[in-house]
């Protein structure tokens, strides 16, 4: 099955230039979850949220159907990488206790994931889908940002991004629904890592495409005007949502 990749090309700058989740999140999770055995990070990317959860589990598979977010992932004793997609998994039947989706469920053919789902879960597994919406600086920076998100990229993003916007609201989760925690994601970066992060957008790779031009060096100076400093470090911060849930056990 073909995959929509928008972000193999850069997935080099993708590794280095996103930020990380907060480690809270993977040991709330590991603790719903009823054994630690065995993890699946599905669409795992370069790896972010797999090597979190490694420190949970005695072993995490972590997938991805980009050969280029594999070779970009960094190695752990505990994560064994491969490149599949999420519709299928190498795991055994009922051997998974977690099953972990970071910012990539919008991507999924939703019906075939949830069939897989149910056929590697471990009685009682845990379900764990998540993501996070724009990135919040100060109320100027960020109003060139959301400038920057809509409208100059506004037709550049891939239909699914709205997913993101309802913030999976409108998706199916077809498992006994757990309240979700709300943790703080947060980093300290300098102007130029910020700059770099907005880099990694694929509506920012797809405007470049297309047009031939870079949209950044606008918003760039724009943000940098309000930024001071630019080696002086400011507090990112990312909204962070997500649904939680358990495999229904077979009656």
């Amino acid at each position: 099955m073909s995959f929509k990749d928008h972000f193999s090309g850069h997935a080099a700058e993708y590794a280095q230039a996103r930020p990380y989740y907060p480690p809270e999140l993977f040991a709330w999770l590991a603790s719903l979850a009823p054994a630690r055995t065995l993890a699946w990070d599905a669409g795992c990317g370069n790896g972010q949220a797999a090597l979190e959860i490694a420190r949970h589990f005695d072993a995490v598979l972590a997938t991805d159907p980009s050969a280029a977010q594999i070779d970009n992932a960094s190695p752990h004793p505990r994560v064994r990488y491969a490149v599949e997609p999420a519709e299928t998994c190498i795991a055994a039947a009922a051997s998974v206790a977690l099953v972990s989706v970071a910012q990539a469920y919008h991507w999924f053919d939703a019906a075939r994931f949830h069939t897989e789902v149910r056929r590697v879960a471990a009685p009682g597994a845990i379900v764990a889908i998540y993501g996070y919406d724009v990135m919040r600086v100060t109320p100027a920076i960020d109003a060139h940002i959301a400038r920057l998100y809509e409208p100059v990229l506004g037709p550049y993003w891939p239909p699914e991004r709205v997913l993101i916007d309802q913030r999976y609201a409108t998706l199916p989760f077809p498992y006994e629904a757990l309240p979700w925690r709300d943790f703080p994601m947060r980093h300290d970066w300098t102007l130029a890592q910020t700059l770099a992060y907005l880099g990694t957008w694929s509506a920012v790779q797809r405007y470049r495409a297309a047009t031939g031009t870079d949209p950044l060096p606008e918003t760039g100076a724009a943000i940098a005007r309000e930024w001071g400093d630019p080696e002086a470090a400011r507090t990112i911060e990312w909204p962070l949502f997500g649904r939680v849930g358990r495999v229904a056990r077979a009656a």
